[in-house]
């Protein structure tokens, strides 16, 4: 894991012709087929395509919750696939953000309790944990939200924590699965517009799935999926 640290700088993902099979014989699934993109330091890429086209199990695939059956993912320089179980679980757990669809909280821990949770696996003081909890609820605009649970926070703040939760181990790359899926039109905006922010201001790397053309607006540039292959890359406008 070391190479991390000194591999390509601009380059943070790459596929090249990679493919994810399911199955045998009949039932046999390609749900990735020669799949081949790079993804450079500080883009906002969004993938699209309907139900089966092989989006989500790209995003398996960059977040190390699934291994190619053939081709290469490379991170940050390093092949992904020479990497040993423990070191693929260290490269989520250290380089990766993520943040899902349903949130992924525990519901009767605090905000802050949320956060820290990823940083007691790098040892952290409890004051540093706590200090950086802060900072991060801050940077998602819930200051005041600190002691609050889960449970007492509505759908759109939900998501900040889990955003802030994503970041506040400052992971180079940050994957979104349909992060506005659960939300009304006025918190998805919201959402986005915090998203782009990050995006824009921290110079943070965002790959995120997204079925809704609205959303994918915000991104700088669009993959499109059909049937487990790209079948169209285009720059996208974006929203500053």
């Amino acid at each position: 894991m070391t190479d991390l640290e000194t591999s390509d700088r601009e380059t943070v993902a790459a596929f090249n012709g990679v493919q994810r099979i399911y199955g045998t014989g009949a039932a046999q699934v390609r749900a990735l087929d020669g799949v081949s993109f790079s993804i450079t330091a500080g883009e906002f890429v969004a993938v699209m395509g309907p139900s089966g086209s092989g989006k989500s199990t790209c995003m398996n695939v960059l977040g190390c919750l699934d291994s190619p059956t053939a081709g290469n993912y490379f991170f940050k320089g390093v092949d992904v696939g020479i990497l040993s179980r423990d070191q693929r679980a260290i490269l989520r757990r250290n380089y990766l953000g993520f943040v899902f669809q349903g949130f992924n909280l525990l519901n009767r821990t605090t905000a802050l309790e949320n956060l820290e949770l990823p940083l007691i696996y790098r040892r952290m003081s409890r004051e540093e944990r706590r200090r950086r909890a802060r900072e991060a609820l801050a940077d998602v605009d819930l200051v005041g939200r600190e002691n609050h649970t889960a449970a007492e926070l509505s759908g759109g703040q939900q998501q900040r924590v889990a955003i802030a939760r994503a970041i506040i181990t400052e992971p180079y790359l940050l994957l979104a699965d349909e992060p506005t899926g659960n939300l009304d039109s006025k918190l998805s905006r919201e959402i986005m517009e915090l998203m782009t922010r990050l995006n824009c201001e921290r110079g943070l790397t965002i790959i995120m799935v997204t079925h809704e053309e609205k959303m994918a607006q915000y991104a700088s540039r669009h993959i499109h999926f059909l049937d487990g292959k790209i079948v169209d890359s285009e720059t996208g406008p974006g929203v500053s």
